[in-house]
C-alpha cells in the first residue's frame, strides 16, 4: 500500500555542506502555476544556485539553475517522490562556500537536504493506493486497459509473454476490491491473480 501525503504548512532546513550553506524550503501548492509563484518568491538572487523540483499529480518539473545537469533538481524531484509526496515544490538555495562537492556530493546535499526537510514537516496523508499484480489473456487484454481506464488506475507495468500480459497496476485502496470482482466477472475467471514476486494468489 502507498499512502500519499501532502504538506500542511511551508517548512524550511539549513545545513552547511563543506562550508556552503543549502536552505531548503518546501511547500504545499495545488497548482503549476502556484508552483512557480512560490520559486519566484522565494529564490535568493545573491545565492549561487536556486534549485527546484515540484509534483503535483502527473505534472512535474525540475530546474538545476546552473548547477552540473542531473545533480540538483533531478534529486530534489527524487526526494518529493521517495518520501511519498504530492502537491509539493521544493526549493533549495546554495551559498557557495568554495569547496566543490563533485557530482555526487552535489545530488547527495541537494536530495539529502529536501529529504530531511519533508521528513520534519508538518503532513497528512491524502490518499491511499494499493497495487495488484495479476495476468491476463491476449482477448482480454484491451478489456483490461478499458477498466483500468474506468477505475482511474495507473498500469505500471505490461509484461508480455507466450499467453499474453503481467500487468501491475496502481488504484486508490478503496476501490480494489471492487475492481478484483468487476475483473473476474469481465475476463469470467480467467485472470491470474499473482503476488508482487509472480507467485499465484488464488
Amino acid at each position: 500500500m502507498i499512502k500519499l501525503k501532502q504538506l500542511n504548512h511551508q517548512h524550511h532546513n539549513e545545513e552547511v555542506i563543506k562550508k556552503s550553506t543549502f536552505i531548503a524550503i518546501v511547500a504545499p501548492v495545488i497548482s503549476v502555476e502556484q508552483a512557480h509563484l512560490f520559486i519566484k518568491d522565494h529564490s535568493n538572487l545573491n545565492a549561487t544556485h536556486n534549485c527546484w523540483a515540484y509534483r503535483i499529480k502527473d505534472s512535474y518539473r525540475f530546474n538545476d539553475d546552473g548547477e552540473p545537469s542531473g545533480t540538483a533538481g533531478k534529486p530534489i524531484l527524487n526526494a518529493i517522490d521517495g518520501q511519498e509526496f504530492d502537491n509539493t515544490v521544493a526549493l533549495v538555495i546554495r551559498h557557495y562556500g568554495g569547496i566543490k562537492l563533485g557530482t555526487g556530493g552535489l545530488m547527495r546535499a541537494y536530495g539529502g537536504s529536501v529529504n530531511r526537510c519533508l521528513q520534519n514537516a508538518d503532513s497528512e496523508i491524502i490518499q491511499d493506493f494499493s497495487r495488484l499484480y495479476f495476468s491476463a489473456p491476449f482477448p482480454l487484454i484491451q478489456s483490461v486497459h478499458n477498466l483500468s481506464k474506468n477505475y482511474q488506475a495507473r498500469i505500471l507495468k505490461e509484461q508480455y509473454f507466450e499467453q499474453g500480459a503481467h500487468f501491475e497496476i496502481e488504484l486508490l485502496s478503496t476501490n480494489q476490491d471492487n475492481f478484483k470482482v468487476d475483473a473476474n466477472n469481465m475476463s469470467k475467471g480467467q485472470l491470474l491473480w499473482l503476488h508482487k514476486d509472480g507467485r499465484s494468489a488464488t
